[in-house]
């Protein structure tokens, strides 16, 4: 690849013909991928009152779920209601008319998604959806309830970060729940723009960070809820766009538990597991402390030890810079090994048969019923 910065595409045109789906560009993309959710999502008419809002309870799968993440690490310590992320068929019984449900899915047809925003709207939750379209926004249309659509050409839903994670924060600030995000969301673009030029270059560290990886399996430790939503993120990565198993895990949590799993087969990990620690300004002291035990621990039994370092005003805007290096990340171990980092056949065979099976089943209903009793 030819070293320069997104001022032009030369880093790009190199590696079209691997990368079929265009995930580089879409990875390069998203500072303005975020303003354009902004505008996507202001003024939008049919949002519930501040105060008919008991808690926040945002539905998703893959992509969609880690930007509902993204809402309870940068947005939660300042909300005055709960909010979790649920990723599963059902909601919990608690969801009904104090319920702000924000349904995530970008193709629509995430069917656990689908199924449990079907619940969550007969109890009587109050829904807004976020979607490119299908089965989510067909049902969004008929309940009468906002639906803020997402752009068509981002080539995956992992690569439409800020089209889903924007809107349910610029919905949150629109009922009043989370004042002041328009700033952070601003200050999430500039730090951006920064680090995707410094990125998109052959002699990166993103670049340098793939190759050290190599053919290791990464494992990426992140601290309270900015940097465990950043190292899961790096771990689907890893996972769809390069195509390798990777693991994530939280400190303070993994000092309890899996620090403990590391001492009897150093002569295997240290020749096939890299740490990569993500590291944020609004870490709790001990947890900064824990990250240097640890370190001390694992150095021994890792085939490399890695730290990456946040960026940004904010905690919108340090959780948004390391996911955006790791993409970068991602996309360059897939390329450097030959691998296309858009098709994901294993999941999209799952996908299939499960679609097959569901319909098999309608089928089969069908038929009982004009058979009657």
């Amino acid at each position: 690849m030819t070293s320069t910065t997104l001022g032009s595409n030369a880093i790009l045109e190199p590696v079209a013909a691997l990368d079929s789906q265009g995930i580089l560009a879409a990875v390069c993309a998203l500072p303005e991928q975020i303003a354009e959710a902004v505008t996507a999502a202001s003024g939008i008419e049919g949002l519930p009152a501040h105060d008919d809002v008991e808690h926040v309870v945002v539905l998703g799968m893959g992509g969609s779920a880690i930007a509902g993440d993204i809402l309870v690490a940068a947005a939660g310590p300042y909300l005055s209601v709960p909010a979790l992320v649920i990723r599963s068929y059902d909601v919990p019984a608690f969801v009904g008319e104090g319920s702000l449900v924000l349904a995530l899915s970008f193709s629509g047809d995430t069917e656990e998604t689908v199924e449990a925003v079907t619940q969550a709207a007969m109890s009587g939750a109050k829904v807004v959806a976020v979607t490119r379209g299908g089965e989510l926004e067909r049902l969004a249309r008929q309940w009468d309830v906002p639906v803020i659509g997402v752009p068509d050409g981002i080539p995956q839903p992992r690569a439409g970060l800020g089209a889903m994670a924007i809107p349910p924060l610029m919905v949150l600030e629109q009922i009043g729940l989370f004042p002041g995000a328009s700033h952070w969301i601003a200050a999430a673009i500039a730090q951006l723009v920064r680090r995707r030029d410094e990125m998109a270059r052959d002699d990166s560290a993103a670049s340098s960070l793939a190759r050290s990886i190599g053919r290791t399996i990464p494992v990426v430790h992140g601290g309270g809820e900015v940097g465990a939503v950043a190292a899961r993120r790096w771990k689907t990565q890893f996972n769809e766009n390069a195509k390798v198993p990777a693991f994530w895990n939280m400190q303070s949590e993994l000092c309890h538990n899996e620090l403990a799993g590391w001492g009897q087969h150093g002569d295997l990990t240290r020749q096939t597991m890299s740490l990569i620690a993500l590291r944020h300004d609004y870490e709790h002291p001990q947890v900064m402390h824990r990250f240097e035990l640890v370190r001390q621990a694992l150095t021994e039994v890792m085939a490399g030890t890695y730290e990456v370092v946040a960026q940004g005003e904010g905690e919108l805007a340090q959780l948004l810079d390391l996911a955006l290096i790791g993409d970068f990340v991602s996309v360059y171990l897939a390329l450097q090994e030959g691998v296309d980092p858009g098709p994901i056949p294993a999941i999209d065979a799952v996908k299939d048969a499960l679609a097959t099976a569901a319909g098999e089943r309608r089928l089969a209903a069908e038929q009982q019923a004009r058979a009657g009793p």
